[in-house]
């Protein structure tokens, strides 16, 4: 009898050791010193080899909370998991069942946390890695926590980002928590838009409230415009300042009527005002360069400064205006947005709308009282804009608005002078025409 139990056993041995990583080195991570590593290794072969005069008693069975029995090796369980031998303790003292009941994990869950226990090797689902990561915090499985860790921050993404950082404060998982902070603040407005923040808010508003104040504290790099958007070469462009995207006024986005969206959760607008004013701002202008008229309304709940200015001091205003986001111009002209702040080279948002030739901006901004006169640094009116770029519409535009076709900038050119200087036969057409 004793000589087929250790054969068994022995079978069990071999099969297990030539699966459980000696062909190849167990992963490890920062928060792993190799001495732990090598313990782990070597724990392997004496746990292992322990199972050969276990007895009948070797075997339990663990039934997970979906009714999956899983047959598992006392030892190897205790020696994996302190919570676990402290359980089969229990279990022995009781003396009622080889059954072990863990009615707080799933089946699928558990099989991978005893093939990590067999083994000693990252899971290999990674799709089930926040499960794994609950399961090996609540039965004190380190190994398994941290490479957790690595494979759920490595599938981070603007619709797990919340729920990660949530998952990641609820369990003390410090290295996934810095990567969530760090993916969050640089993708916030993205993050702020997708469903995973709503329910993030309503599922554990006490853990999102702390993740709000990491994110709040930590620091933020901040980037400048690319080349090309700005235009700063007085041989160029004697007014600095304009930037042209290439887009023609066909392409251009057109003023729409506001369409209503959904008003940001209160619970989040009420966490994220501990945002610092500065970062608000900036994410306002942010929202506005990307036309989110969605993050442009949850922003100014947040109580961001509709007047924030960027190291061009250029506000959202500005911004939107330049892009043509009809949308996004209106909500900011709605609640006091100053239609005439002007930016470091004196451009006014309708001086930006006219020079890309956003005629539907254009109008918006006069129907706001805009300066259609207004000049910037070198004299230039928002006429003198669309006249040199060959912004036929929005020379119509601003026309119809009251724009002076005989204003001369600072170098005695009127809008007519720069289109015909740039050939902008339309321009020319409109200009002289009474």
């Amino acid at each position: 009898m004793f000589r087929r139990n250790s054969s068994w056993f022995l079978h069990i041995f071999v099969a297990v050791v030539m699966c459980s990583g000696y062909s190849r080195p167990v992963s490890v991570t920062e928060a792993l010193t190799v001495g732990r590593v090598h313990e782990a290794e070597e724990a392997t072969a004496v746990d292992l080899g322990a199972l050969l005069d276990a007895g009948d008693g070797a075997v339990v069975t663990l039934l997970a909370g979906d009714n999956t029995q899983l047959v598992a090796h006392r030892a190897i369980l205790a020696a994996r998991s302190a919570v676990f031998a402290g359980m089969l303790r229990r279990l022995t003292l009781e003396a009622s069942s080889s059954q072990l009941a863990l009615s707080d994990i799933e089946g699928p869950v558990l099989r991978q946390v005893l093939e990590h226990l067999y083994t000693l090797q990252p899971p290999q689902l990674p799709s089930m890695a926040p499960q794994l990561l609950v399961a090996a915090d609540q039965y004190g499985l380190s190994v398994l926590k941290v490479q957790c860790e690595q494979q759920v921050a490595a599938q981070l993404s603007v619709e797990t980002a919340s729920a990660t950082g949530v998952l990641a404060i609820r369990h003390s998982a410090n290295t996934l928590k810095q990567a969530a902070v760090a993916f969050i603040k640089a993708h916030l407005l993205s993050v702020m838009a997708t469903q995973g923040w709503d329910e993030a808010v309503v599922n554990d508003p006490q853990t999102f409230m702390e993740l709000v104040h990491l994110i709040a504290e930590t620091p933020t790099d901040t980037s400048t415009p690319s080349a090309g958007e700005s235009r700063t070469g007085p041989s160029s462009l004697p007014h600095s300042g304009h930037s042209d995207d290439g887009r023609s006024p066909a392409t251009a986005v057109p003023h729409t009527t506001p369409q209503a969206t959904p008003q940001p959760d209160d619970a989040a607008v009420s966490h994220l005002r501990n945002l610092s004013g500065d970062m608000k701002g900036e994410m306002l202008i942010a929202a506005a360069k990307e036309g989110s008229v969605s993050k442009v309304r949850t922003l100014l709940a947040m109580g961001a400064d509709v007047e924030a200015k960027d190291e061009n001091k250029r506000t959202a205003l500005h911004w939107a205006a330049a892009m043509g986001h009809g949308e996004v111009a209106a909500r900011l002209l709605e609640v006091g947005a100053g239609v005439n702040a002007r930016d470091r080279w004196q451009n006014t948002p309708l001086h930006l709308a006219a020079w890309k030739g956003h005629a539907a901006v254009v109008r918006l901004l006069a129907a706001f009282s805009a300066d259609h006169n207004a000049r910037d640094q070198s004299g230039s009116t928002p006429l003198h804009d669309a006249a040199r770029r060959g912004r036929a519409e929005a020379a119509a535009a601003l026309l119809e608005a009251g724009a002076d076709r005989e204003d001369r900038n600072y170098g005695g050119d009127t809008p007519l002078d720069l289109a015909e200087r740039n050939n902008h036969q339309s321009l020319i057409d409109i200009l002289r025409s009474s």
